[in-house]
């Protein structure tokens, strides 16, 4: 997969709608040194409507990515839902500074839609990625098993024999002052 790929040679295209898609995957992310996923399966679907003097695209993007699970470090299937609208006017020069609205210079014939695709899907997902079953007590992991020991207010109680004697004599100076 290169960048290329997702090169929309406009200018050959009649006025109306167009229908793009892409099927993206880890080869993808590794375009733009993005290596947070063990594995991607996107679909991506681009509608492209050529106006006379402007082009609106509008993005939308389903599957699945691997990543690894933020409290476990296990890995699991992340669904991925995600949408992009952009309107594409002509103007003196190219300005990408307004999210919604790309201006390219008068005369250019092709766009590349490549970086609005890696960031519709990036910012599809979660920024805290956890486990499914952490939530519904499916996942069975030492990790998971640490954290729930190390919870606090879950320690046990002390019994007499686990209590250190040197705490007796501080404890009997809070008594003694009463």
């Amino acid at each position: 997969m290169e960048l290329k790929d997702f090169t929309i040679p406009f200018i050959g295209l009649k006025e109306g709608k167009h229908q793009f898609d892409y099927q993206i995957d880890n080869s993808f992310f590794e375009l733009f040194d993005f290596d947070e996923f063990n594995a991607a399966t996107i679909q991506v679907e681009l509608e492209f409507l050529k106006k006379q003097t402007m082009l609106e695209l509008a993005f939308s993007a389903s599957g699945t990515v691997n990543v690894n699970c933020d409290l476990t470090n296990e890995p699991y299937e992340q669904a991925v839902k995600g949408s992009l609208d952009l309107i594409v006017k002509f103007g003196h020069e190219y300005n990408d500074e307004n999210e919604e609205i790309l201006i390219i210079p008068h005369g250019e014939y092709q766009i590349n839609v490549a970086q609005y695709i890696y960031e519709m899907i990036v910012l599809a997902i979660p920024s805290k990625r956890v486990h499914p079953g952490i939530a519904d007590g499916t996942l069975q992991s030492e990790i998971l098993e640490k954290l729930e020991e190390l919870q606090p207010g879950t320690e046990k109680k002390e019994t007499e024999e686990d209590i250190d004697p040197r705490w007796d004599t501080l404890k009997k100076l809070l008594t003694d002052n009463k």
